[in-house]
């Protein structure tokens, strides 16, 4: 009976103990998954929704706008530390476009197009002199440009000395029987000062001093400069006139110094000029100059063109083609130059390692020669190697952004300030005041006014001078930032939508905060923000007041809004 009533606790206690596993079991298992999930989630990448080149380990702020990060999407594992991964929408956002490079026979089109202008030939130039000192009585060239010829009469000049000599001329006339010597002497004297035989005899037989002496062109031409005034008075040999003669010009061309070896004295050259659009100037390269320009890394390339039709003007424009004869017949590796940044000595290309996903890495490569729109490649990359030649500037972000290898090697980030002169802050100033004036008149929501002040900013753009800023950092964040300041700037005037003149805003406004950081303005600028914007996106905005105005709605809700930041880099 005891036996019995134990087998029966045992079967309740089993009874109880599979009961309780069917109940509870399956709920232990879902929080031991969703514990493992928690784990796992600690890999979570953050982008930002306006930006999805932007890849940060945890939640936060987007350094560009502000606005919180959301979970990335999976799958970015696998990668190496200076591998990064972007989203279709960022390619798509960004036009990122590839190329598969490889091998190209030598014997290919190598064209090569160089930039250059008209100057006067030196040889050619001369100094019309003053041979004698005194006060000119007449001067007969009135402006620069004036033609000269050999001969002509330029001016007209009182000098004592000269009268002084006329006066011993006319004493040595009287004793040339008895001192020839003496006689002589007086003579050669004259003619040291440029007096002919002529004007020598004509004294002596007038037996009258001449006040006034005339001076003659020595040569035919232009007259370049024009260095005295009627009424100066000059000294024995100083310059009265600079005399070019253009019948023949030279063609000055900067030549890079990884293209020196493709050109040689001799070569043949086509040129053209947007003047005569229809015609074509063939002559041959004259001069290659010995001595590199260390500022531009350049040599000036030197053709002589034949003038005398007065085609040509000093300081105009001219193209200059020239076939690259490369020396061997293996073949190359070429890249098309739109892939390459430079930095300093280095070039750098960002490649596509897996032709199926988006992920891109930096490499630094070694450039050879420039053979018409490609580059030589003699290390750093091969034949098959998907390469970036499209959206390069916006790689190279993303990859500073994510803390990958950059042309920029993450020294500074993309919100720090640069140090610049006064000068380019003063031309960001000016470009900054056409922005608030465009901002201004889409608070107003007049579209048209909009138009005209975007027009007005794409032009202060343009004169911002990118060679005053000195560092190579700084020089790369601002090209990177220009490009989208200026398509943003021509969209909206080229639009008379408001609607669409106000999503360009939005981006234009993202890049103009970032050159406002980097780069500083001489006044306090705020950074303000509507959550409404962009339906219901977010958008942000310069002003140079603490009150908000609405660019994105106007009066439908223009007080909608809130002060981010106060920026204030003077």
């Amino acid at each position: 009976m005891k036996n019995n009533k134990i087998i029966i606790y045992i079967g309740i206690l089993a009874i109880g103990l599979l009961l309780g596993w069917l109940l509870f079991g399956g709920s232990l298992k879902e929080e031991a998954d969703h514990n493992h999930n928690e784990v796992t989630q600690t890999n979570q990448m953050w982008t930002c929704s306006m930006h999805p080149q932007i890849m940060q380990p945890e939640a936060g702020d987007c350094p560009i706008c502000g606005m919180d990060l959301i979970p990335a999407e999976a799958g970015a594992d696998g990668l190496s530390p200076n591998q990064f991964k972007l989203t279709k929408n960022a390619m798509a956002l960004s036009n990122v476009q590839t190329t598969i490079i490889g091998n190209a026979t030598a014997n290919a089109d190598n064209i090569i197009t160089l930039s250059g202008k008209i100057a006067e030939n030196e040889e050619a130039n001369a100094v019309q002199v003053s041979y004698f000192a005194g006060r000119i009585e007449r001067l007969n060239i009135n402006f620069t440009g004036e033609s000269v010829k050999k001969g002509q009469l330029l001016a007209t000049i009182y000098s004592p000395e000269l009268v002084k000599a006329q006066q011993e001329l006319l004493t040595a006339s009287t004793l040339k029987e008895t001192q020839p010597p003496l006689y002589k002497a007086v003579r050669n004297k004259l003619k040291l000062w440029k007096l002919s035989d002529d004007q020598i005899n004509q004294i002596e037989s007038s037996k009258k001093v001449k006040e006034n002496f005339p001076v003659y062109a020595t040569v035919s031409g232009t007259v370049s400069e024009k260095l005295v005034e009627q009424g100066d008075y000059i000294k024995q040999g100083q310059p009265l006139l600079k005399i070019a003669n253009l019948n023949t010009v030279w063609a000055n061309f900067d030549v890079y110094e990884n293209q020196i070896p493709n050109f040689k004295v001799g070569q043949a050259i086509a040129i053209t000029t947007n003047a005569y659009p229809n015609e074509v100037f063939n002559t041959k390269i004259s001069f290659i100059n010995p001595v590199l320009n260390p500022q531009t890394r350049t040599v000036t390339v030197r053709a002589i063109l034949n003038n005398r039709k007065e085609l040509f003007k000093p300081e105009m424009f001219v193209t200059g083609i020239v076939d690259a004869k490369v020396k061997d017949e293996k073949a190359q590796l070429l890249i098309p130059a739109s892939a390459v940044l430079w930095t300093g000595k280095r070039s750098i290309v960002y490649v596509k390692p897996d032709v199926d996903n988006p992920i891109f890495e930096m490499k630094e490569i070694v450039l050879g020669s420039k053979l018409g729109d490609n580059y030589e490649v003699k290390r750093g990359l091969q034949s098959g190697d998907e390469v970036v030649t499209n959206g390069v500037f916006t790689i190279d972000a993303s990859a500073q952004l994510q803390g990958k290898r950059s042309m920029m090697n993450h020294k500074k980030t993309i919100s720090e300030q640069f140090e610049v002169g006064k000068q380019f802050t003063s031309q960001l100033q000016t470009a900054y005041d056409a922005y608030i004036k465009l901002k201004d008149n889409l608070i107003k929501s007049d579209a048209e006014l909009a138009k005209n002040s975007a027009s007005t900013l794409y032009k202060a753009l343009q004169n911002i001078n990118m060679k005053l800023l000195a560092d190579n950092e700084a020089h790369t964040q601002w090209m990177v930032l220009n490009k989208t300041l200026k398509s943003n700037s021509k969209a909206i005037a080229n639009s008379e939508d408001i609607k669409v003149q106000r999503k360009q805003f939005k981006i234009l406004s993202e890049h103009f905060i970032l050159a406002v950081q980097s780069f500083g303005i001489n006044e306090i600028s705020y950074k303000q923000y509507c959550p409404m914007a962009d339906n219901d996106k977010g958008g942000y905005w310069l002003s140079k007041e603490k009150q908000v105005l609405n660019p994105y709605f106007g009066d439908m809700m223009l007080k909608c809004g809130e002060v981010k930041q106060v920026i204030n880099n003077k």
